[in-house]
């Protein structure tokens, strides 16, 4: 019964963990009901002899859900059935252990094991980044294949970071790739976006422990800092810099749709804006998928994978960016840790709190606390209620309202200030 399957979670957030109704399963598969009724029930045999008397824990515990709808839990289905449970990072799958699944842990010692994910170097370099592909090769003397299957053989690569001729055809190589993903947004948006500037881009779905809001917030208090600095100062004290934030939403999702707009609200604010001209520049990248992100990844300069520390199991585009010579500004969370083990964590721009330190910010806001609002995220919240931004002012403010008022559920305004400070040094 436990030697077939293994399950691979993907997720610490608990409402992503399915429960299906029992009445839907009875109406459309009523033998697997059956089957999963057999496997609880002698799944709860052992759970009895196991923790004698435990009636909490073992309702805790149960694949059925009880309640006025019951419904099954497949995440604990796959568990129970499954010879081993893999999570896709090593900080995802310690949390597995220590919350999600403790129960578990405790009754299966060893079940829970790492898989950190990954992401094949044959399609996310070889494939959409021929030209880098090709300068690896001829500089490394080997053939792709022999790189791409044994990526080890790059270390080697670093002996060459401070020889200029190489340093530069790596540039040029990703000059190119930025103007095809400057072509494309032309194409797709409409928008012109300069050349020479630091292309700083956030692809992945639109939710909220992903944190776009804290991407976009600062970008506000970007563009009223350039506004605030005498026009003659602008150029020395500004990097350009163009920011693309891309993803899709669960149809359903309404904050994450409310978010898109409030980046196409400050979008069309900022990119109208001629004392800005091309010192910044912002641009939501429409219906992102795989093609999309063959164009945008190669070209990124800067890539944001800045989740609330313990919220994204593994988040492995950030891996697709490192490949292409793109810089990380994030979280120590997924598979940043990873990361950072390979290249370096004075290669990457970390900032914001540990998975500790959030566990003690979301008990101090959930008792009242609201100091982690300074004056400078102050002034960009006041800035979106009072409708200088356009679009719908009303759900803008509702969601900074929440933020403000003990709903900052993934601590965007409390990793803010670090966020901030992280991007001065990426300037």
């Amino acid at each position: 019964m436990y030697k077939t399957f293994a399950y691979t979670n993907h997720t610490v957030l608990p409402e992503a963990l399915e429960k299906w109704t029992v009445p839907l399963m009875q109406r459309l598969l009523p033998r697997h009901l059956d089957l999963i009724y057999l496997v609880n029930h002698m799944y709860l045999e052992r759970l009895r002899l196991k923790y004698p008397g435990d009636d909490e824990r073992i309702m805790r515990m149960s694949i059925i859900e009880e309640g006025g709808d019951k419904r099954i839990r497949m995440a604990y289905l796959a568990i129970v059935c499954s010879h081993t449970v893999n999570g896709v990072a090593a900080l995802h799958s310690e949390l597995l252990k220590a919350t999600l699944f403790k129960d578990f842990h405790e009754l299966y010692p060893g079940k829970i094991q790492n898989k950190t994910n990954g992401v094949t170097p044959r399609r996310w370099i070889y494939c959409c980044n021929k030209q880098l592909s090709d300068l690896i090769s001829e500089q490394l003397g080997e053939s792709a294949a022999d790189w791409i299957n044994d990526m080890n053989i790059l270390q080697s690569l670093a002996s060459y970071s401070k020889v200029p001729e190489f340093v530069e055809k790596f540039a040029a190589v990703k000059r190119e790739k930025k103007k095809a993903l400057q072509k494309w947004v032309k194409q797709h948006t409409g928008i012109d976006i300069p050349l020479d500037s630091l292309y700083d881009i956030q692809v992945k779905r639109i939710h909220e422990y992903k944190r776009q809001l804290m991407n976009i917030v600062y970008v506000i208090h970007r563009y009223m800092t350039i506004k605030d600095t005498p026009a003659a100062e602008r150029a020395a004290k500004f990097v350009p810099r163009v920011t693309m934030i891309g993803g899709k939403a669960a149809p359903g999702y309404y904050t994450a749709k409310i978010i898109i707009e409030l980046i196409s609200a400050v979008s069309r604010v900022v990119n109208s804006d001629p004392e800005i001209g091309d010192l910044l520049k912002v641009v939501f990248l429409p219906n992102y998928n795989v093609s999309s992100a063959e164009i945008i990844i190669p070209a990124a300069e800067l890539s944001q994978h800045i989740s609330t520390a313990g919220t994204e199991a593994s988040g492995t585009s950030n891996m697709k960016f490192v490949m292409n010579g793109g810089l990380i500004i994030g979280t120590m969370d997924g598979a940043n840790v990873e990361i950072s083990e390979e290249c370096g964590v004075e290669n990457m721009f970390i900032f914001g709190m540990d998975v500790p330190q959030v566990t003690e910010a979301k008990r101090k806001m959930h008792e009242g606390d609201r100091s982690y609002v300074g004056s400078r995220l102050a002034r960009v919240y006041d800035a979106i209620r009072s409708g200088r931004f356009g679009g719908n002012t009303e759900a803008f403010t509702n969601l900074i309202n929440n933020l403000c008022n003990g709903g900052d559920q993934y601590l965007v305004s409390h990793d803010w200030y670090s966020y901030m400070e992280c991007q001065d040094k990426v300037d």
